[in-house]
């Protein structure tokens, strides 16, 4: 990768899943799935563990046969393509070295199949901050410097499309930060850039588009600011004065948007509590009580995620949400 930009072709770089279906036996892992992943964005492709996410990336890369549905690179098949390293870098699994190689060499053995030169090898490795790291076996590696020598691996062929599945797992916070900024410059480029997790926070500060599967299944498809709309704000206000919290909640027109745990506790929709405290002091209102109790992004994704027959299903998700698949 040079300093200049690599010019990209967009219509190459979007990643196209049709009504993908795949069982393994009994188990349904991944079933009638869509969704569209455009290039120059990060996307946040997530899930709880086992919700069909590496299967998924598995049938983009034609690592197994979808029993039903299509799912495309750029308009092809991975494998149609005649140099599919060269088109897309994909990192499933950053434990797959062999420990008694060096970095360094790891790189060389995967540069003839991409059909780069070893000089390649060297110019990802500081891509991604190995460069003091290139002549030790990758044996004592820690689980983050295995993940930065997998993402090294995808980049061999300058590849304009990146798929990586759980590319954060065992990097501490500092390494976490330089994965941020490092895949949002990648996706500056104008590459494509689908980043599986199964922690929202984990990548909330990450990606730009979410797509979020369960159960093999879309539940929710749009951007990072989409997604952040849906999680309702709500206040939690208790005062003594039982008359005065009612008095305030209909001099506010808040009636509609307001429950009623108790007459000295109310729960007050689509309001922050500056707002709200401050329209309390405007009366005299004693409270005991002011403290967010809105939906929050990572509850939002858990409630978005939960399965419907678990044992401890999570509270209802504000009515009329937009953007949910149904």
């Amino acid at each position: 990768m040079t300093s200049e930009a690599p010019a990209f072709a967009p219509e190459q770089g979007v990643v196209d899943v049709v009504g993908l279906s795949k069982r393994f036996g009994a188990v349904r892992a991944v079933e009638d799935l869509s969704f569209t992943v455009t290039p120059g964005r990060v996307t946040g492709f997530l899930g709880p563990n086992g919700a069909g996410k590496t299967t998924t990336l598995r049938l983009l890369l034609g690592l197994a046969t979808p029993d039903a549905g299509t799912a495309t690179i750029g308009g092809r098949r991975y494998s149609d393509r005649p140099s599919p390293a060269r088109h897309v870098g994909a990192a499933l699994e950053a434990s797959s070295v062999h420990p008694g190689r060096t970095a360094r060499d790891h790189l060389r053995v995967y540069a003839p199949q991409v059909g780069v030169a070893d000089a390649r090898c060297d110019e990802v490795l500081a891509l991604v901050g190995l460069t003091d790291a290139a002549n030790r076996r990758t044996g004592g590696f820690s689980l983050g410097m295995r993940q930065r020598l997998a993402l090294a691996t995808t980049l061999l062929g300058d590849p304009q499309v990146l798929l990586l599945d759980e590319p954060a797992n065992g990097l501490d916070p500092e390494g976490i930060a330089w994965l941020r900024n490092f895949l949002r410059y990648l996706a500056a480029q104008g590459r494509t850039v689908l980043v599986s997790s199964h922690v929202l926070s984990e990548v909330e500060q990450t990606v730009d588009d979410v797509v979020i599967i369960a159960r093999g299944r879309l539940v929710h498809e749009s951007s990072l600011a989409e997604l952040e709309a849906m999680a309702r704000p709500a206040v939690r206000i208790s005062s003594p004065d039982a008359a005065g919290l009612a008095a305030l909640v209909t001099e506010q027109g808040w009636d509609h948007s307001t429950r009623f745990d108790s007459p000295l506790t109310a729960v007050v929709y689509d309001q922050h509590c500056p707002r709200v405290g401050q329209a309390a002091f405007a009366r005299s209102l004693p409270l005991h009580e002011l403290a967010p109790a809105g939906t929050s992004l990572e509850s939002l994704f858990l409630q978005l995620t939960a399965d419907p027959a678990g044992s401890n299903p999570p509270a209802a998700l504000p009515s009329q949400l937009p953007g949910m698949a149904r």
